[in-house]
């Protein structure tokens, strides 16, 4: 039986203490095209109530598709005004024309307070393709080399906080209320050692862990045949995504009226922002809670999911009852900005621009 998470008591960021469930929620476990048959079919739905496939993308008129697909991580660091950008970790974009300089690179990383060590993403990208932590030049220098030519890599500094959390926020463009939908706790994959087995073998033996094994995207950072010692916690990714074991935790009971505030605030510094993901990383549940000690990693637009949904407590129907509000809430939000005068994009096109970054994703290097 999955254990429960005490919300009430400040446990802090330990993921080892917190994270203690182990088995995969059934969304988790099942297929991906399964999942997508009720998800696209209320999505058609959607479609002829509000007269458009696209609806969603005028959720967010500046941005690409209003950040359904194709949308870049700069595209929300530069539009945000400093309030925003005070609380978002430094970062600097690095062009991959196959031709800087080790001189090049380090000026643009001290141009922008940047110290190894420091974590390389996509620009375009989803689901924690690509992302690694790099420890020095030489790290760097091999993922440009592995990295497609002609695309930009953003270059970030590295939070070392083990709390990581999703901020699903939503506001409305008729009353310009704005609310916290949905928190997702994110916690990394990690074994316990025993003194005796080695790292593989601890992945063997773990139900969520092992996934980490069987992802050709991934590539694990700790040596497989080192044997931590009794009650020695090992993380194994930069990244928590499911697909390299990571767990989802329903942190609902932690949205306060201070946490609403402060993201309120966030989101009013960019440009047009009604819908969307803020992920974070935080000191502790305590300062989460109270809307502060936490620190933007990323933002994601109108193809956020609700990854609560993913929470080993929550059965299929009730994770499926979530995304299906996220998504009646992301038309109906759509249909208002349409009715403003903002102009969705062509389904074509928008069905170009999803191409182009699966195409990418398939040529990044592995994540770690």
């Amino acid at each position: 039986m999955a254990a429960e998470l005490d919300l009430d008591i400040d446990l802090g960021p330990d993921t080892a203490r917190l994270a203690v469930v182990r088995e995969c929620s059934v969304l988790e476990r099942m297929p991906k095209w399964l999942i997508c048959v009720p998800l696209v079919a209320q999505w058609l739905w959607l479609s002829l109530r509000h007269g458009g496939a696209t609806v969603p993308a005028a959720a967010n008129p500046q941005l690409t598709t209003g950040g359904l697909v194709g949308d870049g991580k700069l595209e929300y660091f530069r539009g945000m005004g400093p309030l925003a950008r005070s609380l978002t970790a430094d970062y600097c974009a690095v062009l991959n024309d196959g031709k800087a300089t080790d001189y090049a690179l380090r000026a643009a990383m001290a141009g922008s307070g940047l110290a190894f060590p420091v974590v390389a993403k996509p620009d375009l990208g989803l689901c924690g393709y690509g992302v690694r932590q790099l420890s020095d030049m030489a790290a760097l220098r091999a993922y440009l080399a592995a990295f497609p030519l002609g695309e930009t890599v953003v270059l970030q500094r590295y939070l070392p906080q083990e709390g990581e959390a999703g901020l699903f926020y939503a506001r409305d463009p008729v009353t310009g209320q704005g609310r916290i939908i949905g928190l997702a706790l994110r916690y990394f994959p990690r074994v316990t050692g025993d003194g005796r087995s080695t790292v593989a073998q601890l992945v063997a033996a773990d139900v969520r862990a092992r996934r980490i094994a069987r992802t050709p995207r991934h590539q694990c950072s700790v040596p497989p045949d080192s044997v931590p010692a009794a009650g020695q916690q090992v993380r194994l990714a930069t990244i928590g995504s499911t697909r390299v074991g990571g767990l989802y935790r329903d942190g609902a009971a932690l949205v306060t009226p201070e946490l609403v505030q402060a993201v309120d605030a966030i989101a009013r510094d960019m440009p047009e922002f009604h819908f969307g993901r803020f992920d974070v990383r935080y000191d502790s549940l305590r300062e989460l809670r109270a809307g502060r000690g936490f620190t933007i990693m990323e933002v994601n637009g109108a193809g956020s999911e609700a990854i609560e949904a993913w929470d080993p407590d929550i059965g299929v129907v009730q994770g499926f009852r979530m995304v299906f509000a996220k998504q009646r809430l992301l038309f109906a939000i759509g249909a208002a900005q349409r009715k403003k005068g903002v102009r969705p994009i062509g389904l074509l096109a928008l069905a170009r621009l999803n191409r182009r970054q699966n195409r990418l994703v398939d040529r990044y290097p592995p994540s770690n």
